[in-house]
């Protein structure tokens, strides 16, 4: 199994025809991902890539069946794609988008609220590497070479460090099951928790790395939830133990403004609350390994 998207996961690109979206949709389809059209407003009828062409979000999900979509659009204009696909049905939206204004991403989330939860959108971003599941489908711009099919899932607020945990557990013969990067922006789609409570459904997955940053509460937050409700292994680590008060590193979301921001007090809570922590951003393999291997031996013994 696998969370979010597999195999048959029918797949529209938004900015379908843009240099962006042209690039990384090949790589997609090339993946292996099923990519069934694609949506730039004025160029309906096209067909790029060997696929078609449509202007509206509602009128590719009419005629492909498509349920996930990826958005390669310039930020002033991403708020309205999102919201299009989520008019249109669309149940899970990828935003790659970097620099949505954070009054449109506030927007955006009163928006998705509006649908009943059983049949409400959830986004992935923005300002993300997007999600694969490793040998199935992806979904994103990660360089999928680097994930092998395994037994341990990644939630990471950064794309670069989710590469290196799954170029990592590559080469210690664990492997991936899906990767989710949620985006380092302060106002994002969803959190380490919406992905932790299907990690803990997924079968296939036997233990979770999540990987957070300095700024915000959602680190510690998901740490409590794994205290009190999962039954996998999770590893934690948090980029950013040198990072300045008060100054921005990197994502528009990393910043310490408050008691419980920084990288050092969140690892403390992580440890609190039961998480083992990785030391270093070049452990992060070993670290889920070690755990893995404990967790094994309670099993025989």
């Amino acid at each position: 199994m696998s969370i979010l998207i597999d195999e048959n996961t029918r797949v529209l690109v938004q900015g379908f025809t843009g240099d962006k979206g042209t690039f990384h949709a090949k790589e997609m389809i090339d993946y292996g991902t099923k990519v069934v059209g694609g949506v730039t407003p004025g160029k309906g009828g096209m067909t790029h890539l060997g696929l078609p062409v449509f202007n509206t979000v509602k009128e590719a999900v009419t005629q492909t069946g498509a349920t996930t979509s990826i958005t390669f659009v310039p930020p002033a204009f991403c708020m309205d794609s999102i919201m299009e696909a989520a008019d249109a049905g669309i149940r899970l939206v990828c935003s790659i988008t970097d620099g949505i204004p954070a009054q449109d991403m506030m927007r955006v989330k009163r928006y998705l609220r509006r649908y009943p939860k059983e049949r409400r959108t959830l986004m992935v971003g923005p300002n993300c590497a997007g999600i694969i599941s490793a040998g199935k489908a992806m979904l994103g711009i990660m360089p999928g070479h680097i994930y092998q099919r395994g037994t341990v899932g990644i939630v990471s607020r950064s794309g670069t460090l989710g590469y290196e945990a799954a170029s990592q557990l590559k080469a210690l013969g664990l492997g991936v099951t899906t990767s989710v990067g949620i985006g380092g922006d302060p106002i994002n789609g969803s959190s380490f928790l919406d992905h932790l409570v299907l990690f803990e459904q997924d079968d296939e997955t036997k233990a979770v790395l999540m990987i957070g940053e300095i700024g915000g509460p959602q680190e510690a937050e998901a740490a409590k939830w794994v205290k009190e409700n999962m039954s996998k292994p999770v590893v934690g680590y948090v980029a950013g133990l040198t990072a300045p008060k008060g100054r921005r590193m990197g994502h528009a979301g990393a910043i310490i403004s408050a008691t419980g921001d920084s990288a050092a007090e969140k690892s403390e809570i992580m440890k609190n609350y039961g998480l083992t922590v990785a030391p270093s951003a070049s452990e992060l393999g070993s670290c889920v390994a070690e755990v893995l291997k404990k967790k094994t031996s309670r099993k025989v013994s």
